[in-house]
């Protein structure tokens, strides 16, 4: 008891212990602040050491140098805390699933009010009952990964679109086939028995069978492009700190993707669809209309193209010798800064500080690690278009191949320069 309270208080004051989940979202929190504070201080020219502030490469290795650090400082309490995260939302999935049992529940005592309650009624609440029973054993099977959401995630640490549709089906066909199974169990009468059985006839469920042979292939096919893709080198992927509800509805970098918007709407309304005509007939499976069946099909056919289309290597256009205000125009030497500029530079899920640190431009045999530029709110250097590196000293004169290895390991095409002494 004693011990509960303590840690209560401490919470409630500001966790500071690495062991819970909510020490690793507070270490979090203030890694944060700290490497925010130290990028604005920086880009506004302050608490420069006096040993470098009077060279601007000194200067601008020295800041890169500091943030990279702190960048991985945040980059590893981020890691804590997503993992802490998963533990604590398995409980929470939990809840949503019981809920959803006492909404059903309320749902049918309402509606059976004047119309009386029958053998349909209870199959279903004890149908959901063994699903929930189901859902809550795996779910605690996979405490560590975020219960419920486990099968959901994929290998880039994000809810998948895919995954979670198909899971929604499967969800509804089980319950469908419970809720037939447990009127079979108590019916008595011979004729009731044939009408049951015959409710499993594929010519009434051919539908919802069909878009569940469908989705489930969608889910299977994307994982195999995606990973094929990756290998490859033709799309760049990152893995996220967390899962959230909204990588359902974006892509890895937040923004709002059409074709998985239109694949979870479109999906959602005709699950909602057979759920209803499931409530209407309960002893059969959920007929669903072959037009519902084919524009789910279309909605699943958008998907599958726009992820076989997504991504790409980083492609380098031009390398030039970066010019400041009132000096001349001269070839490219060592110790001179060169733009490199092209495309797919900072792929999607990259743009936090430590990924940004690992953008790489392989100079000749020279590894060059672009440097952190900092302004206020973000990073002038890296970006997605533009990448300006130092060349150093241990290049060669004469023609060199310029190349990007952007931070999701991919290598793009190797530009020629020509370096003078």
């Amino acid at each position: 008891m004693a011990l509960d309270e303590a840690r209560q208080g401490a919470h409630g004051g500001g966790c500071t212990c690495g062991d819970c989940p909510h020490g690793a979202r507070q270490g979090h929190r203030r890694a944060v602040a700290a490497f925010l504070a130290k990028r604005d201080e920086f880009a506004a020219g302050q608490g420069l050491p006096a040993g470098v502030a009077q060279s601007a490469s000194a200067t601008r290795q020295w800041v890169s140098d500091e943030l990279t650090e702190s960048a991985r400082a945040v980059a590893d309490r981020g890691r804590e805390a997503g993992d802490a995260w998963l533990y604590r939302v398995w409980q929470r999935t939990l809840i949503i699933v019981w809920g959803a049992l006492a909404v059903l529940a309320i749902a049918e005592a309402a509606t059976a009010i004047g119309a009386g309650w029958s053998h349909a009624r209870t199959a279903g609440l004890v149908a959901g009952f063994v699903t929930a029973a189901l859902l809550t054993g795996a779910a605690h099977v996979h405490r560590a990964r975020g219960g419920l959401l486990a099968p959901l995630i994929g290998e880039d640490n994000r809810l998948s679109t895919s995954r979670t549709v198909a899971a929604s089906w499967v969800l509804l066909a089980v319950f469908s086939v419970l809720v037939l199974a447990l009127q079979l169990a108590a019916a008595s009468d011979h004729a009731r028995r044939d009408e049951l059985i015959e409710g499993l006839d594929l010519a009434r469920g051919a539908g919802v069978v069909s878009v569940l042979a469908l989705v489930c292939a969608v889910a299977v096919a994307v994982r195999r492009v995606v990973s094929v893709r990756v290998l490859s080198g033709r799309l760049q992927k990152l893995r996220a700190d967390r899962p959230r509800a909204a990588d359902l509805l974006t892509d890895d970098s937040g923004r709002g993707g059409f074709t998985d918007v239109q694949y979870v709407l479109v999906s959602t309304v005709a699950v909602v669809f057979a759920a209803v005509r499931l409530a209407r007939r309960p002893e059969q499976l959920p007929d669903l209309p072959w037009g519902l069946a084919l524009l789910v099909a279309v909605s699943a056919a958008v998907y599958f193209t726009g992820k076989y289309g997504e991504g790409g290597r980083p492609v380098v256009l031009s390398v030039v010798r970066s010019r400041e205000a009132g000096d001349l125009d001269a070839p490219i030497r060592t110790g001179d800064d060169i733009e490199i500029r092209g495309a797919g530079f900072v792929p999607p899920g990259s743009g936090s500080p430590d990924r940004l640190a690992r953008v790489v431009v392989r100079i000749g045999s020279v590894h060059v690690h672009v440097p952190l530029v900092p302004v206020t709110g973000g990073f002038a250097n890296p970006s997605d278009t533009l990448l300006t590196v130092p060349v150093p000293v241990e290049v060669e004169p004469g023609v060199v191949e310029v190349q990007v290895v952007t931070a999701a390991g991919t290598e793009s095409n190797r530009v020629a320069i020509d370096v003078t002494d």
